[in-house]
């Protein structure tokens, strides 16, 4: 049984969310960059990829990098699609990422982990590096036992509902399976992690501090609308494709203010529809 197992979830349903996934930024398919930073995390102990049983699912299946598993489950709900893999998985925990995130951080995601396990993480989203310490929300000092992990936005809401678009979640199995046996709405179950961070009184969530630098209303990663494709490949152009840390990019955008107005706008527009 692995301590902590990567799941890109790649089992979208939509033939527009799966040719999202085929196209390419930096000469490589989104897919196949989003799974190669999953497995650049170090406290990542192995990374599988979640995918539908369909025709069209079986069509970017050559897009994963071969030394990467996949597992197609053929029908269920994606909570139970979760819970099928992590039968032929074991784990104790589990680090989701959805398939589309381009920007998702491999720093981010471990000191995630380290947080949720409750062990220091020096080298974690250079905290370190600029002599901060890295310190979840509320946390004391003898951390209790968390069933889910993610960040924050300056708001207080999760930054995974956010248009940042670089973060990842992190939950303990059991915890999912406890869920999954009480649950009743169906969108929970489609969104597979809203009751581990929403249910307060069955489940504990720890919420880190988004970086403040990346954390702003003129600032969107999120690669959706065809303005966010061009957006990308602005920031893949400048920074090259292997150099794409969240705290390069803040600073890139720190620079480009016209940038910065039109992803501000576009958030405004997205929360308006």
């Amino acid at each position: 049984m692995l301590r902590t197992l990567g799941i890109v979830q790649a089992s979208v349903g939509s033939p527009a969310a799966l040719r999202k996934l085929r196209r390419s930024l930096g000469g490589q398919s989104v897919l196949g960059w989003v799974v190669r930073r999953v497995t650049d995390a170090a406290r990542v102990d192995g990374v599988i990829v979640l995918v539908g049983d369909s025709d069209d699912h079986r069509a970017i299946l050559h897009l994963v990098p071969l030394d990467v598993p996949i597992f197609a489950c053929p029908a269920g709900d994606p909570t139970e699609r979760f819970l099928r893999a992590l039968e032929k998985y074991p784990a104790e925990s589990v680090v989701r990422v959805q398939a589309d995130n381009f920007f998702v951080d491999p720093t981010l995601i471990d000191r995630l982990v380290c947080a949720a396990e409750s062990e220091p993480c020096r080298d974690a989203g250079g905290a370190a590096r600029r002599g901060r310490k890295a310190r979840p929300l509320g946390a004391a000092d003898s951390a209790p036992r968390y069933d889910y992990a993610s960040y924050a936005s300056r708001d207080g809401t999760p930054a995974i509902l956010s248009s940042v678009g670089i973060y990842a979640e992190w939950f303990r199995v059991e915890s999912l399976r406890r869920a999954a046996r009480v649950v009743r709405d169906p969108m929970d179950r489609q969104l597979v992690t809203r009751p581990l961070y929403a249910d307060r009184e069955r489940f504990r969530p720890l919420f880190l501090q988004a970086p403040e630098e990346i954390d702003r209303d003129d600032v969107r990663l999120l690669v959706e609308a065809e303005e966010d494709w061009d957006h990308a490949e602005t920031i893949v152009e400048a920074l090259g494709p292997e150099r794409l840390e969240w705290q390069r990019i803040a600073r890139l955008l720190d620079h480009h203010p016209e940038l910065r107005r039109r992803m501000a706008a576009l958030n405004q527009t997205c929360r308006a529809g």
